[in-house]
Parts: C-alpha cells; sequence; structure tokens
C-alpha cells in the first residue's frame, strides 16, 4: 500500500521550500502527498518578499476536514507563522496516531521573517511535546534551546535541552556549524547523541534543504523505518539531491528533487 504523508508548511511559489518542496520530496519518495498551507509567500530564489500567514481557524477546518477523510501514516510541519496556528496544529499532533517531525522554521536564508511574532515558546510547550522528530538547523536551535549554536558541542547541548521538552528524538542539522563540524548533523535519541557527517558538503548556496530533509525523514518513517535509520537514509538521500543541485533562477539553487532515492551521490 501507498503511504499517505501531510505537510503542514507554507508556500514557496518557486518551489525549492516550502509544501512544494515538500510535496516533490514525498512523491519522489514514492509515497501519496496532502498539503495543508500555513501561509501564502511572495517569494522567489533571491528571498522572501511578503508574507500573508492564514488564520488559525482556517487552518485547522483544513486539518480537521482533510483528516476524517484521509490516515496518514506520517506527517511534517514546516512554517506556521502564528503563535495561534502553532497551538491549532500542536493539538493535532498530540491527537494523533502517527509520527510528526516538526521543522521549526522561523527565518529563511534570504529575505524577510516568516512570522512577525517570537514562536519560540509556543513551540516549546504547544507542539514540541508531542513530536516524534525536532529538525532545527543551527539558528533554530539556538532560538529553541537559549544557546548559541556554532560547534558540535554547541549542538549536542541544544539537542538535549530540546528533547527535555518532551520530543521523543531531535535533529540539529549542521549546514551552518562553524570549521570542520559543517554538513555535521547531531541526532539525540534514546537519551544518545550520534554525529551523522554528511558524505560531502556542497557548495554554493541552497534554499529549501531543511525542508526537503524533514519531508523525506517523514516519508521514511511513513515506510515503517525507525528515526535513525529514516534520517540516515533521508540525509544519504540529501547529499546526492544537493551535490547535483541545477540553477532553476536568479538566486540560490533549490535541491534537486529529482535525484534518484537509491542512487549514490
Amino acid at each position: 500500500m501507498t503511504p499517505i504523508v501531510l505537510t503542514v508548511a507554507g508556500s514557496d511559489p518557486s518551489g525549492g521550500a516550502g509544501l512544494q518542496a515538500d510535496l516533490k520530496t514525498i512523491h519522489r519518495h514514492e509515497a501519496y502527498g496532502v498539503a495543508v498551507p500555513t501561509l501564502v509567500t511572495v517569494q522567489n530564489t533571491c528571498g522572501v518578499e511578503r508574507v500573508e500567514v492564514l488564520s488559525a481557524e482556517l487552518v485547522r477546518a483544513q486539518l480537521d476536514n482533510l483528516l476524517r477523510d484521509m490516515s496518514p501514516q506520517a506527517a511534517k510541519t514546516g512554517a506556521l507563522g502564528s503563535r495561534e496556528v502553532v497551538r491549532e496544529v500542536g493539538a493535532v499532533v498530540k491527537a494523533a496516531s502517527f509520527p510528526w517531525v516538526v521543522d521549526p522554521v522561523w527565518v529563511p536564508t534570504r529575505g524577510r521573517r516568516l512570522s512577525n511574532e517570537d514562536l519560540g515558546e509556543a513551540l516549546r510547550s504547544d507542539l514540541i511535546p508531542f513530536a516524534t522528530l525536532v529538525t532545527p538547523n543551527a539558528e533554530e536551535a539556538s532560538g529553541l534551546a537559549s544557546l548559541a549554536v556554532r560547534t558540535l558541542g554547541d549542538a549536542q547541548e541544544a539537542a538535549r535541552r530540546i528533547a527535555s521538552f518532551g520530543a521523543k528524538a531531535v535533529l540539529v542539522t549542521g549546514g551552518d556549524l562553524e570549521g570542520a563540524a559543517r554538513g555535521t548533523d547531531v541526532l539525540f535519541y534514546e537519551g544518545a547523541v550520534q554525529e551523522l557527517r554528511a558524505g560531502s558538503v556542497a557548495e554554493g548556496e541552497f534554499h529549501g534543504t531543511g525542508c526537503t530533509l524533514s519531508a523525506a525523514i517523514a516519508t521514511r518513517l511513513a515506510f515503517g523505518d525507525d528515526i535513525p535509520t529514516a534520517v540516515v537514509r533521508a540525509k544519504a538521500w540529501l547529499d546526492g539531491a544537493l551535490a547535483h543541485a541545477f540553477a532553476v533562477g536568479q538566486g540560490a539553487k533549490p535541491v534537486n528533487h529529482l535525484w534518484d532515492v537509491d542512487r549514490k551521490p
């Protein structure tokens, strides 16, 4: 049976991030993707110019209506845009019987913020406690853990702090870490820390890596992988997708979502 994977995220018209990237990733991994938008952006590969956050009531109505009809095997969240949306989505995650990957998207690589509010407290209290896996980058982990994350040691401590809010596992991605640690992700799961090094570190500016990774992990969970296996397999695919990214606009390259899931980087 083809699993269903749900994404709850913002819209990126350029297709490099947000729910567009999520759906491409889910389908590339041979699952069926369904999507609930949380916000709309005026955006291209050069950056975000404008953000319109949908009402929490509308986001919740979309979720309730969809889940009355379909039973996903896994789901993920991306940019949520407001504290009210975080709380409504958190209520759904709390009641769910399938795994949720929470990608706490706050600030895009280029352009304006995706929320005018500080979502940290709402994420810590209303969403992260019910997450199967949280996948912050260094900047997001810094905000959630109240700790400047620059080194592997910082990432490990941040992962422990974020897990203490209730999440089953935390993956701090290392694309923005300093020096030799760059590209090394830190997974905290079942009380232990694991360092996951990239096969290679692609050079250049990229767009949508966090969205794509979290969507790939959610899809692997939908197929029945445990958390470490899902993370390792998704990361290996992303290595190849980054190494073979291609420019579609004048700004940052999106991940190559067409990269073969079983092909080596």
